[in-house]
């Protein structure tokens, strides 16, 4: 059995905290897609933690943490994560296991992001800048560079060839940045990979479904970044929705049970690209302000909004949704006033439907109006105690969009979560 919990936004929807929660229902958390622009954020003995990479189940012991085939893996990043985790006293080499299929971001990928972005000018997208893209243009290319061939002693030259490749694309670019240090770091990096549990994924998870395990599928990103049905261009580079699953970690649709979407009770996007309920005054700076919306991978402001229910019901429908976490509930404690984006009024017609083309497309976002509940949230523990405006607001978004808020996370800490 696998159950899914992925974002239902633009990502930032605090995924991390809630597969923290989840980890202790099961036996393995498996990472299906991304990259290291992921930033899943957990407090860990009251400390604070960002992962990139490694599956947000690490600090339960018993767990398995299974990275997948539809993961480009940094070689650089991930150890350095597991040097973080290891000074927790969790061993990686235990209960870290990586698909062989998983491909490899080489630092000549990250200096092709940078010399890509940088001649986009005022239409760049908002990259990372981590290599993830060009990563995965080799992929589809069939040129990648995978984990299972750093055991091969050939895998010096495949990294040259591939290193030849991407030069005469920097050299259109008239990209001169000296990379030498960061083949050395990354060199390490793989002699350092090579003594993990690199295993046959497809295989090893499957045989683990047989056995009876129960799996947590954890994603990247979120749904409306999603590169067939996000807000393209300004999207992600895989499928961020509960399909992926299948492709990113080798198994059958039939596995899948449960799909947790997560949303916050607001909106946020880092980048470039649309955002139909984005606010450029004072209420979306004290939305930022009081629920620390700087990215968690750059740390760059995030842009806030209310949330736009016209992409949830959209993005609920594309995944498959069966529950939905709401997170930052306790972020609009303070609103006197709260707005909740039910159409879009397009040309003069009124939508509930994501265009073609959301980011050619003049979108008025039409609104229904909520009182703000105006009190302190994040002492609570149990439904009954919510505010009566809280619980309009809710029941009003399960109405909406047809799928339930089963979970209200009413704080950043991993107990501050109220089930509905």
């Amino acid at each position: 059995m696998v159950d899914v919990i992925l974002g239902l936004q633009w990502g930032d929807e605090g995924k991390g905290k809630i597969v923290d929660y989840f980890a202790p229902q099961y036996d393995i958390i498996a990472r299906f897609q991304g990259g290291p622009n992921a930033g899943h954020t957990l407090y860990v003995e009251d400390k604070k933690v960002v992962l990139h990479q490694i599956p947000s189940g690490i600090f339960h012991q018993n767990t398995i943490n299974i990275i997948g085939n539809g993961v480009v893996l940094d070689p650089v990043t991930l150890k350095r994560e597991c040097e973080l985790v290891a000074s927790f006293g969790i061993d990686v080499k235990k209960n870290l296991f990586i698909a062989q299929r998983t491909n490899l971001i080489v630092p000549t990928h990250r200096a092709l992001d940078r010399a890509s972005e940088m001649q986009k000018g005022e239409s760049k997208i908002g990259s990372t800048l981590k290599g993830i893209g060009p990563s995965y243009m080799d992929k589809t290319g069939r040129n990648a560079l995978r984990l299972g061939d750093i055991m091969s002693k050939s895998f010096t030259t495949q990294y040259i060839k591939l290193r030849l490749k991407h030069q005469k694309l920097l050299d259109n670019f008239h990209f001169i940045d000296d990379i030498s240090d960061w083949e050395e770091e990354f060199f390490e990096a793989v002699d350092f990979l090579r003594t993990l549990n690199i295993v046959n994924g497809e295989y090893f998870i499957n045989e683990e479904i047989n056995n009876g395990k129960k799996v947590l599928a954890e994603g990247a990103q979120g749904s409306m970044l999603d590169i067939d049905f996000g807000t393209f261009p300004f999207v992600t580079s895989s499928n961020t929705i509960s399909a992926g699953v299948c492709t990113g970690l080798g198994i059958a649709p039939q596995k899948i049970n449960e799909v947790l979407g997560v949303t916050k009770a607001y909106c946020t996007r880092v980048g470039g690209g649309p955002f139909p309920t984005e606010l450029n005054n004072e209420t979306g700076e004290a939305l930022r302000k009081i629920g620390n919306e700087f990215g968690a991978t750059t740390g760059r402001p995030r842009r806030c909004g209310w949330i736009d229910l016209v992409a949830l019901k959209y993005t609920v429908m594309l995944n498959g949704v069966t529950k939905i976490v709401m997170t930052k509930a306790d972020v609009l404690d303070s609103f006197q006033d709260l707005n909740v984006c039910t159409a879009y009024t397009i040309k003069g017609e009124q939508t509930d439907k994501i265009p073609f083309q959301l980011m050619q497309t003049d979108v008025i976002p039409e609104y229904k109006h909520f009182t703000g509940w105006n009190c302190d949230t994040t002492g609570l523990i149990k439904k009954e105690n919510l505010p009566d405006a809280m619980q309009q607001y809710v029941s009003f978004i399960n109405q909406y969009i047809k799928a339930p808020v089963s979970y209200i996370s009413n704080g950043p800490q991993r107990e501050q979560i109220i089930k509905i």
